[in-house]
C-alpha cells in the first residue's frame, strides 16, 4: 500500500483531519517517562506532531519515501524510510534499543501492517513497565443527514474495491488482534469511542473522499467512485463547494502496554 498512499500524497495530506492535542495530551499522562517515541506510518507526520509536544525525541517512520517527502519538519521529529526489506533487528536499532520507547502510536495505519512482524517489535522495543501502544482510525463521518447518506450510497458502492484491511479500518478496529495488557479503556475488540471534529470546505472534504484506499483501486481498473454527477450532489448537498461545515469522525481507539 506504500505506493498507492505515496501516489496520492499531496491529496492525502490536504484531506486528512488533524487529531485533537487532547489526544497526545491524554496518551503522554499515561506513560511514566517522556524521553522516546516512535509513530509508526507516520505518513505526513500528522500525528508525530502531536505527540512531538509530550516526548523529547519521536522517530517517525514510514515504508513510503513520497509520503516522507511531504511529511511536516519538526525538531523534535526524525522523519526515516522504513522498506520492507529492513529486518526486525535494523529497525530495533534505527528506532532506539530494545525496552527504550515510552508509547507507540499508529494512526490510521496499523490494518496494513504485518501484525505478528509489528507486535513482535512492540513487545522488544516499549519500556517495562510503563510504556504505551495506542492504535487509532475513523469511520464513519458526519456531516449533515443529507450529505451522510450520499457518503454512505459512495462507501457501498467502493465496497468490492476495499482490501480486507481496508474493511478492517472502516469497521473501527473491532476485529483487529489487539495481544495487548489493557489500561482501562479501549482494549481488544472493544476501541475506545471519540468524536474528531474539523471545520473543512467542501472542496477539502473531497479530497479526503479521493485519498480513501478504495478509490485509487476502483481507478486502476478504470472505474471512477467519485464522478462529476456523485461529486455535484455532495456540493448540492453541502450548499456549496467553498462553504465551511463542521465534520464529525468517529474515530477508534486500542491502548494496551506489553502484558508482563
Amino acid at each position: 500500500m506504500a505506493d498507492t498512499f505515496g501516489r496520492v500524497a499531496e491529496v492525502y495530506m490536504e484531506g486528512r483531519p488533524s487529531y485533537p492535542s487532547e489526544w497526545f495530551s491524554w496518551l503522554a499522562a499515561l506513560t511514566n517517562h517522556h524521553s522516546l517515541a516512535w509513530d509508526v506510518g507516520t505518513g505526513n507526520g500528522q500525528a508525530a506532531l502531536g505527540v512531538a509536544e509530550h516526548y523529547k525525541q519521536v522517530i517517525a517512520t514510514d515504508t513510503s519515501e513520497e509520503q516522507l517527502k511531504h511529511a511536516n519538519p519538526h525538531p523534535k521529529v526524525r522523519y526515516l524510510h522504513t522498506p520492507l526489506s529492513m529486518s526486525d533487528d535494523q529497525l530495533v536499532g534505527l528506532v532506539g534499543s530494545e525496552n527504550s520507547v515510552d508509547l507507540i502510536t499508529v494512526a490510521v495505519a496499523v490494518h496494513w501492517f504485518d501484525l505478528q512482524r509489528f507486535y513482535g517489535l512492540v513487545n522488544r522495543l516499549l519500556k517495562k513497565p510503563g510504556g504505551v501502544i495506542a492504535l487509532w482510525t475513523y469511520y464513519p463521518i458526519q456531516v449533515s443527514p443529507e450529505v451522510d447518506i450520499i457518503v454512505r450510497h459512495f462507501y457501498e458502492r467502493g465496497l468490492p474495491y476495499l482490501s480486507r484491511q481496508g474493511l478492517c479500518s472502516f469497521e473501527g478496529y473491532k476485529a483487529l488482534p489487539f495481544p495487548f495488557e489493557s489500561i482501562g479503556s479501549g482494549l481488544e475488540g472493544q476501541p475506545l469511542e471519540l468524536d474528531m471534529p474539523k471545520d473543512m470546505s467542501c472542496r477539502g472534504f473531497l479530497g479526503y473522499l479521493r485519498s480513501w484506499p478504495q478509490v485509487q483501486t476502483a481507478a486502476e481498473g478504470g472505474v471512477e467512485l467519485l464522478p462529476e454527477e456523485t461529486v455535484a450532489e455532495i456540493e448540492s448537498a453541502w450548499g456549496g463547494s467553498e462553504l465551511v461545515r463542521t465534520v464529525i469522525y468517529k474515530s477508534f481507539m486500542l491502548i494496551g502496554k506489553v502484558k508482563q
